[in-house]
């Protein structure tokens, strides 16, 4: 007998299976074509290879990061950053911050004061067990430790976090997510029926209408049309899929490259970072904030 979690357990399944062998392209959409890949050849991102997913990212040696302004806290023992609106009490919208490939580090931060200063809650943890890669190999390797069960149940404490915290108390939460983190982003949404808004920038797709509506939350996707990880097929069978299950999406097209949105990445496109950001704060303000 299927029950309810079904079409969950079988996107989630699907996720761990991409994870295992490939870690290393922490970010991306599968292949939508009728002869998928061979498994020798494919990556985590089912469209390249691990050395050729690889060379899509790159970290600029001048690209210091913001001073932080957020705390450092632990949540079920993995690390995590918590950043808050200045002279603001709960309750409070609240948005949980998922890294990049590269891990938690102070960029991702910065990102998480950034919507703290736009007055959320904003929380960035760490899947990594406390990692933060400077190379594409130490990236790799980071990629390939994350268990996967391990992964979503720290999401899940993190979500609960921010709606039981008395700092927060939030009663609308959303979630954001750039590359690896963008496709948990979207797994978060397969997993928390209660979430409110969940923002995919250049993640992992799941392309199955069974298992996309399990989504409750409207879903944001943000994506390049020159990403090679995440081509526009992908992005186009993710969002016809998403139209069959009848759940709530709207998907942006930038023309840009995979991490266009990273100001640390080497192709970081400010014209397009800007105007992805501006479409992303209208997203959660309408969705978070209290009426």
């Amino acid at each position: 007998m299927i029950d309810a979690m079904t079409p969950i357990r079988r996107s989630l399944a699907s996720f761990a299976s991409g994870l295992i062998p490939l870690l290393v392209a922490g970010c991306r959409g599968t292949a939508s074509d009728d002869a998928p890949p061979s498994p020798a050849t494919m990556g985590w991102t089912g469209v390249l290879d691990e050395s050729s997913f690889a060379a899509l990212h790159d970290l600029r040696a001048d690209a210091p990061p913001a001073r932080l302004s957020g705390e450092e806290i632990e949540i079920d023992g993995a690390k995590a950053y918590l950043a808050l609106p200045a002279d603001a009490s709960a309750p409070l919208p609240a948005v949980l911050v998922i890294h990049e490939w590269w891990g938690l580090n102070d960029h991702v931060k910065h990102w998480t004061d950034r919507l703290a200063a736009d007055g959320y809650a904003a929380l960035a943890i760490d899947l990594y067990g406390g990692t933060v890669a400077t190379t594409r190999e130490e990236a790799a390797t980071a990629m390939r430790a994350v268990d996967e069960a391990a992964a979503r149940a720290t999401l899940l404490a993190a979500h609960r976090f921010l709606a039981r915290d008395p700092r927060v108390l939030a009663r609308r939460r959303g979630v954001i997510g750039w590359c690896f983190g963008g496709g948990w982003s979207l797994q978060l949404a397969l997993a928390a029926p209660d979430l409110d808004a969940a923002v995919v920038y250049y993640g992992r797709l799941v392309t199955d209408p069974a298992a996309l509506r399990s989504i409750h939350a409207p879903v944001l996707g943000i994506f390049g049309t020159r990403d090679r990880g995440i081509p526009p097929a992908s992005v186009d069978a993710f969002e016809s899929a998403m139209r069959d299950a009848d759940r709530a999406c709207r998907v942006l097209r930038y023309d840009a490259d995979h991490a266009f949105a990273n100001p640390s990445g080497a192709r970081y496109d400010q014209a397009n970072a800007a105007a992805a950001w501006r479409e992303v704060r209208g997203f959660l303000a309408a969705r978070l904030r209290d009426a």
